[in-house]
């Protein structure tokens, strides 16, 4: 992969666009609807546009603070990898989204890894009182 030329692919675009705004609509928009989700603190992945929906609208919740900011993005012709940053009570997290699209442009792939120790902590923390929130 190499870093990204300009202007991003369409589905990179789209996929900032939601982060900015929060969109479930716009993010289920973009998820294949067998998409599979691989979280940093759940095991096994979770396949298909509903569950996926709800731990990414979870994130967005948890992660998106006003600290949150992509640092780097390497793409691909079908994948990407953007590197970000946020702070959680006090706490760096460091972290990187990996998604892979299909031909027409929908996510079918995302995993999020997240360091150090006592960030992936605090998010497994974090997300499992949004995902109660939310169910």
């Amino acid at each position: 992969m190499n870093a990204h030329p300009s202007p991003l692919p369409p589905v990179l675009q789209q996929w900032h666009a939601v982060v900015r705004s929060r969109d479930p609509q716009a993010l289920a928009r973009l998820l294949h609807d067998d998409v599979v989700f691989h979280s940093p603190v759940v095991h096994t992945p979770q396949r298909g546009k509903a569950i996926t929906l709800k731990y990414l609208m979870g994130a967005m919740q948890v992660l998106n603070t006003e600290a949150f900011h992509y640092l780097r993005e390497l793409v691909g012709e079908h994948d990407a990898m953007l590197e970000f940053a946020t702070e959680l009570d006090g706490i760096q997290v460091n972290g990187i989204d990996l998604i892979r699209w299909d031909d027409q442009g929908l996510i079918v792939d995302f995993k999020v890894m997240v360091r150090p120790l006592k960030a992936i902590h605090l998010v497994h923390q974090k997300m499992g009182e949004m995902l109660q929130k939310l169910a």
